[in-house]
Order: structure tokens, then C-alpha cells, then sequence
């Protein structure tokens, strides 16, 4: 068992109905809500490992729901996957730009629904007995330590190790400094911010020498960001 709990988020009944019996027989725990609403009042609750929403919905729109759960702090780390009819490249950036963590264009198989779920669990350390993070061929192991570009390890500290587990915890979404500090050194510690900037440098110098350096991007006057996205 699984023992991760799904938030749906689907206004059509029939599509609602699959979802729920799909994410059954992969023994995830679903919970189902017709609109936004039904979804903030199932939030209220009990919070759920992920978020399965649908991009139209009536009354709020999925992904103005989304944006507004992704800037409170009580609901900003739940992963979010959009279900949508929508198949244009500039919707998947809005989509992954207001924070949601993966994207399914309709119509899709439930195999393909039940990988891109486990996927996403895995990334963000929320399926059970899940101790690899895989993004791309980049492999975080947090059972052995280890962190690898396919089967070649680098050499990383353990303070390095543990800025690219938050990192690949949390693609996509823009860092500051002091956020960083928080997450990773704890705020307990008191460390010079610019020692953020040290460790970024470290990361990328060992990345390039498997040509990802890319990986971990600079948004200037904001902070960093981890992304497979150029």
C-alpha cells in the first residue's frame, strides 16, 4: 500500500468517477471534489499528498486555484498534477510557472496518470518507502548518500547534498537566499547569506563537468532555481 492520499479535482462526473477507481486499483487513497470550493473545504480537513486538478473547473478555474494555494504557506509544498485539454506549450509553462509539478494533457492513459503520480510522490519524498529522487538522469539516493548523473557519481558535501535534495524536491519554483538559509541550514544557524552563492558555484562546477550546469539557474533580483527547463 501506498498510504498516499489524492486529492481529485474534476467537475465531470464519468472523468471523476475513472479517476477515483484508477487511483484505487494503484491503492492510493482518493478523496473527490466536483469544484474548487468542494476542494478547499476537503483542504480544510486534512491535507493531501497530492493534488489531482482539472484545469477548467466552474466558479474558480483549476490553475487560478492552484496559484493561490502555491502562495499560502500551509498548502504551497502539496504537489500539484493539471488535467487539462489543453495541449499548447504556452499553457504548460503558465501551468508549471503558477507551481504545479507536472502537466497531463487529455485524453491520457490511467498507466501514463498512474506513472507521471508516482513520479511526482517520488520527487517530492512523499510515496512510502520511496528513498530515490529521480529527475532526468539525475539520481539523489537519501538511504546511501549518493548523488549520480546515470550511473556516474559526484562528489558533492553533505551540505551540497543536501541543497540538491531540496532542490529536486522542489523543481521549478524560485528560491531567495534567506529561503534557502531556512530549508536547508535551518534558522537555528546563523550563516552569512552569500554562503548560499559558495555552495550554488560548488554545485554548478560539478554539474558542468557532465554538462548540467544548467540545472541550477540564477533568477536575478530573486534568488535560484532548479529546473530541467532552460
Amino acid at each position: 500500500m501506498t498510504n498516499c492520499n489524492i486529492l481529485v479535482v474534476e467537475d465531470e462526473d464519468a472523468i471523476r468517477a475513472m479517476l477515483v477507481m484508477v487511483l484505487e486499483q494503484a491503492d492510493f487513497t482518493p478523496i473527490a471534489a466536483a469544484d474548487a470550493q468542494e476542494a478547499q473545504k476537503a483542504l480544510n480537513e486534512a491535507l493531501p499528498d497530492l493534488i489531482l486538478l482539472d484545469w477548467m473547473l466552474p466558479g474558480i478555474s483549476g490553475v487560478e486555484w492552484a496559484r493561490r494555494l502555491k502562495k499560502e504557506p500551509m498548502y504551497r509544498d502539496i504537489a500539484i498534477i493539471l488535467l487539462t485539454a489543453r495541449g499548447e506549450e504556452e499553457d504548460k509553462v503558465r501551468g508549471l510557472e503558477i507551481g504545479a509539478d507536472d502537466y497531463i494533457t487529455k485524453p491520457f492513459s490511467p498507466k501514463e496518470l498512474v506513472a507521471r503520480i508516482r513520479a511526482v510522490l517520488r520527487r517530492t519524498g512523499k510515496l512510502q518507502g520511496a528513498s530515490t529522487i529521480m529527475i532526468g538522469d539525475l539520481v539523489l539516493d537519501t538511504e546511501q548518500h549518493r548523488l549520480s548523473i546515470g550511473d556516474k557519481p559526484l562528489e558533492v558535501s553533505p551540505t551540497e547534498f543536501r541543497l540538491m535534495q531540496f532542490f529536486m524536491t522542489h523543481p521549478d519554483k524560485v528560491y531567495s537566499r534567506t529561503q534557502l538559509l531556512d530549508q536547508v541550514w535551518g534558522r537555528s544557524v546563523y550563516i552569512e547569506e552569500r554562503t548560499i552563492d559558495v555552495h550554488i558555484r560548488r554545485l554548478r562546477k560539478i554539474l558542468a563537468e557532465h554538462s548540467r550546469e544548467e540545472l541550477v539557474q540564477t533568477v536575478r533580483g530573486f534568488g535560484y532555481r532548479f529546473s530541467l527547463i532552460d
